[in-house]
């Protein structure tokens, strides 16, 4: 799974590098992480219920 986001720095869609699994305080997941153009850029993005759950298994969380 490729998990990609939008980063505001660079303003495109970037990969998502060194992935990290959260769950945000109402209980939604979302993944975090570093932007594959530059890594001084972080990227994060909300994950719907389906996509989350393709995440946990790629993720192995």
């Amino acid at each position: 799974m490729e998990l990609t986001g939008y980063c505001l720095g660079l303003e495109k869609v970037v990969k998502i590098v060194d992935p990290e699994l959260v769950t945000m305080k109402d209980g939604r997941k979302a993944v975090k992480g570093f932007a594959e153009d530059n890594r001084s850029y972080k990227v994060f993005k909300i994950l719907a219920a389906d996509e989350a759950t393709e995440a946990e298994a790629a993720l192995g969380r």
